[in-house]
């Protein structure tokens, strides 16, 4: 069982990645799917999209849930039934969710340098100064991770990465930073979590208090 990394933060959280390695028909003959999740499978064109939803599924059952457990409001926010919450995401052959007892958000993503290239888009590139291309490209990462998690948290439409999520200064080796979001006249603080996974980088948002 390709279970890659177990770990907690602090007392509330939990997470669980996989590493993807079963064709799609192992995968899809070890979990058990309800109607809608069958449904919503069947639509997806991409395999690489499919076997990241049945990971996620084998990940459920690892922390002790399984697919009827698992719900999506009218805003397509995953919960869990028994009132934990939980957070979602999948790159290419690698899975992860996050259980807690805190409203979070969590993004795995590849390093690529389609993502460097992109930064002025959804970012302030001068948090890039001085930096090796290794090192602006897993800063650049984790800032689309940090403005992703934070979506994922508030998932209100209208919600610009570039214009509306700031994340603080930080250093890459230090693993934790801050951001905030500012949004119809409001600000609002995040505590965020940022690691490295094989050659992807996972980071976990979660509102401060």
């Amino acid at each position: 069982m390709p279970v890659y990394q177990i770990f907690s933060i602090e007392s509330h959280t939990k997470v669980y990645v996989w590493n993807i390695s079963e064709s799609f028909n192992e995968l899809f003959r070890s979990v058990v799917l309800k109607d809608v999740s069958l449904a919503r499978l069947e639509k997806m064109k991409a395999e690489s999209h499919q076997k990241g939803f049945l990971a996620v599924r084998k990940l459920l059952e690892v922390a002790g849930y399984d697919d009827f457990d698992l719900y999506y409001d009218d805003f397509g926010k995953p919960n869990l039934k028994d009132g934990k919450h939980i957070s979602i995401s999948h790159s290419n052959d690698f899975s992860v969710i996050a259980v807690s007892d805190c409203n979070l958000g969590i993004d795995l993503e590849i390093l690529k340098d389609k993502t460097l290239k992109l930064a002025p888009r959804y970012m302030d590139v001068s948090h890039l100064e001085n930096l090796s291309k290794e090192e602006a490209l897993e800063k650049a990462t984790v800032i689309w991770g940090i403005k992703e998690s934070i979506f994922k948290i508030k998932n209100i439409e209208g919600i610009s990465f570039k214009n509306h999520i700031f994340e603080k200064k930080f250093e890459l080796s230090v693993g934790k930073c801050s951001a905030e979001l500012r949004f119809e006249n409001q600000v609002e603080q995040f505590n965020i979590q940022h690691q490295k996974v094989d050659s992807y980088i996972l980071v976990i948002a979660f509102r401060a208090n």
